[in-house]
């Protein structure tokens, strides 16, 4: 029987990919005492990237959002997969670092970060709200225009 937050995937039309090996020397969860560090996801599905290129030259503020969704949905495969399976372990969303691959001239990356956010709350509602960074880079690996780490509360 599935658990409150994977009812809850389900009625959004989410279904949690497998999870990808790390590409290089880190694990993607650590769990320290009752928290769980994700490592940043990007917006890949299949072990393949879905978006390449920068915020306010290749991709709007939607399609930016569209992608740091899709890295959130990559956060909670990976926070699945070290939790052994049980979301409903999760007590709450502590918080979220965004990096957004962007134009010098870009200044809304709070609203990329937000397709990240957005999901967070609408997984886990109150439970979802977090502490959050948006922060805009020059270049993320692969070229890739978001990356979103995780810090989740469990039991």
């Amino acid at each position: 029987m599935a658990g409150k937050f994977e009812g809850r995937l389900k009625e959004l039309g989410i279904s949690l990919p497998d999870t990808v090996p790390p590409a290089a020397n880190y694990v993607p969860a650590r769990k320290m005492g009752s928290q769980i560090y994700i490592s940043g996801q990007v917006p890949a599905e299949g072990g393949q990237d879905k978006f390449t290129g920068k915020l306010g030259s290749d991709y709007s503020i939607e399609q930016g959002q569209a992608a740091a969704r899709l890295c959130a949905v990559n956060i909670l495969a990976q926070l699945k997969q070290a939790l052994d399976g049980d979301l409903d372990r999760v007590v709450g969303v502590i918080r979220l670092g965004g990096f957004v691959n962007a134009e010098p001239d870009f200044k809304d990356h709070p609203k990329v970060i937000n397709g990240a956010s957005d999901l967070m709350v609408e997984v886990f509602g109150e439970a979802g709200r977090h502490a959050r960074a948006a922060v805009g880079v020059y270049s993320l690996p692969r070229n890739v225009p978001v990356e979103v780490d995780a810090i989740f509360e469990v039991n």
